[in-house]
């Protein structure tokens, strides 16, 4: 067990280090994040739309097609090097290289996430109060349920020669319950509703996420191999 954690250390320290230090990723996803919340802001006609009932919503997808920019180049530096076959090749078990490149993806989408909800509150005027604790939580495990179906299909369109494009009709059609539930809750978040009202989607976001994690380290070894 601990040469199986060093091993998921060493490939996530590298991919943290890379990223911190080129800032590529965060800095797309980032830029996109700002000027959707500016476009949606500006697209709205709020004289007749109240801005607790389309957030939540607009949260989300912002959330999703971000981190589409950043999962979508999960492995983007080892196939331009050649060295993802060697990964592959190595005594490292797959299921400990998924693991890496999924906790990676969680820290650099859950940046992202939050800087989401906090462009959107700043722009729509919204408040949380009390509630934001347990909103990051949601965007928590929002967030984990996408970078595990995110990592485990840009593994499968990874090499192909559709590429970035296969990978939103992959994923998409999969995260239906992180937006139904991840929305629900958001919502009556944003409307200052109580947690005690959340605690349904909470727990089935939360349920999804897990099953989604575990089925990604477990399916992967056989994606990498075909």
């Amino acid at each position: 067990m601990r040469n199986y954690l060093k091993q998921v250390g060493t490939i996530l320290w590298k991919d943290l280090l890379v990223e911190f230090r080129t800032r590529e990723r965060l800095i797309t996803m980032g830029a996109f994040v700002v000027l959707v919340a500016i476009l949606f802001n500006y697209a709205t006609d709020w004289v007749r739309v109240s801005p607790e009932d389309i957030a939540s919503g607009l949260v989300w997808m912002t959330i999703m097609f971000a981190g589409l920019l950043g999962v979508g180049r999960t492995f983007h530096l080892e196939a331009e090097d050649g060295a993802f076959q060697g990964i592959l090749l190595s005594p490292v078990p797959k299921d400990a290289i998924f693991l890496a490149k999924a906790l990676a993806n969680f820290v650099f989408l859950y940046i992202v996430a939050l800087l989401v909800v906090a462009v959107f509150i700043f722009f729509f005027g919204l408040e949380v109060g009390s509630n934001f604790g347990m909103l990051t939580i949601v965007i928590g495990l929002g967030v984990l349920a996408f970078v595990a179906l995110g990592t485990l299909f840009t593994a499968v369109s990874t090499g192909t020669r559709m590429g970035d494009t296969l990978l939103p009709v992959l994923i998409f059609p999969l995260l239906a319950p992180v937006v139904i539930y991840g929305t629900t809750a958001t919502s009556q978040f944003f409307s200052g509703r109580p947690v005690t009202e959340a605690e349904g989607s909470i727990r089935m976001l939360a349920a999804f996420a897990l099953m989604a994690f575990f089925l990604g380290s477990w399916l992967f070894r056989f994606v990498v191999e075909d």
